[in-house]
């Protein structure tokens, strides 16, 4: 950041700390551990929008520095970093990384993308596939890296078309990111939405609760952006020009065979992953923890006669600096709520919509969504912005009327969208520099957000009144 910028927002993060300590010392309602909370809470958000300082570290400085002011103790510290969800998704990191080793990814996308013969059949075929890895990989920068090289084979069969292979490198990333509200598991920002949620309320997601909720707007999101994706990004031409992808085609860039009967690895990989799901969505009947599935999950694909791969191998594919960041943000969350921090947060900042009487809960709800859809250009992180955004709506939405888990579900999911730069979202990088492959500029992006993400905060919107409360979840109860 140039000087004159950086003196600026240092100035606002001075300003921002001195009338939280004002106000500390006037308002009976901000107590002192929700003054500390705060001022800590607004210094790590200055350091992840305005610095290049690695997310985790701050959110682990951060809340270090909760427990040294006495805020947290140390006990609850060191306790996220044992918390379920940090477990689970270590155990689903371990799963993914052996049905990746197995080949059953690549050959199940080789199958649907060989079957298209116009352009509009590949890209809806992608899109189909790409929302079924949601449940797959628990990333969406591991889902990216996973479908690389499926998008690097379908780029060099159209190495003659190439509106139409940028077409595809704008979806890849685009239907990763939206899609990934489909799965509980879909990122670790629905798992910090779920124990912020569980924390202030006592009641929390499941993984059956958010794939229902979830998998349709995926499915719907998803191939809207892929028909407007293929719309802005081709021209007729291109999309009636007939196309032949074969299987041999995305075997070259495959060290996995993608044709023939399943081999062995994939069989064990497409059960495995199959009984694991189907776990985690009857918890109710058997009672047994998810985290405790994915482990015994984990444990199977790599057990030494079954697994297609070796725990050392698998435990090395695991974002650790992500789990690390998990536990850190869960424990600045969790101060927000219990310090008093969120609930003044959001009387002050959202105070105003309290007043407009039987307005207030329908508009609270716009904001949100608005909020949310527009917070990745100040702060990149997704879970970031779940840390930041989730306590405060939670804090607010029952003064307005809005049960706080389907206030807390709809700014998860508008937070979804965060394609507006190439450093927005890991999958944006990572598709915009493919060596030797015509992929899109910054330019291609802005044009792509200006309409998708107005159609994507409405979609939520839609989903929110109409939807959603024929699956259980209304947002005024």
């Amino acid at each position: 950041m140039p000087a004159p910028g950086r003196l600026s927002a240092l100035v606002v993060l001075f300003v921002a700390c001195a009338g939280i300590v004002y106000l500390a010392r006037t308002d009976v309602a901000l107590s002192a551990d929700a003054a500390l909370t705060l001022i800590v809470f607004v210094i790590a958000v200055w350091l992840w929008i305005f610095t290049r300082v690695d997310d985790t570290y701050i959110a682990l400085g951060a809340a270090a520095t909760l427990t040294v002011v006495g805020v947290t103790d140390a006990d609850a510290l060191f306790a996220a970093l044992g918390d379920d969800i940090v477990w689970l998704l270590l155990s689903a990191f371990v799963i993914a990384a052996g049905v990746a080793s197995s080949g059953l990814a690549t050959r199940g996308a080789t199958f649907l993308v060989t079957g298209a013969r116009t352009p509009r059949a590949l890209i809806h075929l992608v899109t189909a596939a790409l929302v079924v890895t949601a449940f797959a990989v628990p990333s969406t920068s591991g889902r990216a890296a996973l479908v690389l090289p499926v998008f690097v084979a379908i780029a060099t069969a159209l190495a003659d078309r190439p509106r139409l292979v940028r077409a595809l490198a704008l979806l890849f990333p685009t239907v990763i990111l939206l899609s990934a509200v489909a799965s509980l598991l879909g990122a670790g920002a629905h798992l910090i939405t779920s124990r912020i949620v569980t924390a202030a309320t006592g009641s929390g997601f499941d993984f059956a609760t958010w794939m229902l909720l979830g998998l349709p707007l995926a499915i719907v999101s998803s191939h809207a952006a892929a028909e407007l994706v293929l719309w802005m990004f081709t021209d007729t031409e291109d999309r009636h020009r007939d196309l032949s992808i074969t299987a041999e085609d995305i075997g070259a860039q495959s060290s996995t065979p993608v044709t023939g009967p399943l081999t062995v690895a994939e069989s064990r990989a497409a059960l495995l992953l199959a009984v694991v799901t189907v776990l985690w969505c009857t918890e109710p009947l058997h009672g047994i923890h998810p985290a405790v599935v994915a482990l015994l999950g984990a444990l199977v694909a790599t057990s030494p006669r079954y697994g297609s791969v070796r725990l050392g191998a698998a435990l090395k594919t695991v974002p650790w600096t992500l789990l690390l960041f998990m536990a850190a943000t869960l424990s600045i969350g969790t101060a927000l709520t219990t310090s008093g921090a969120a609930d003044w947060l959001a009387t002050t900042a959202f105070g105003p919509l309290t007043s407009r009487g039987a307005a207030a809960g329908p508009l609270f709800v716009v904001v949100v969504v608005l909020i949310s859809t527009a917070a990745h250009l100040v702060i990149q992180s997704r879970s970031a912005r779940s840390a930041v955004l989730i306590p405060v709506v939670v804090a607010l939405a029952p003064s307005v009327g809005v049960d706080p888990l389907a206030a807390a579900f709809v700014s998860t999911a508008a937070a979804g969208f965060c394609h507006t730069l190439p450093s927005s979202a890991k999958p944006v990088t990572l598709f915009s520099s493919v060596p030797e492959l015509p992929t899109y500029t910054s330019r291609d992006l802005l044009r792509l957000s200006m309409v998708l993400g107005p159609l994507s905060a409405v979609l939520v919107l839609v989903f929110a009144w109409f939807v959603w409360p024929l699956l259980g979840m209304a947002l005024f109860p």
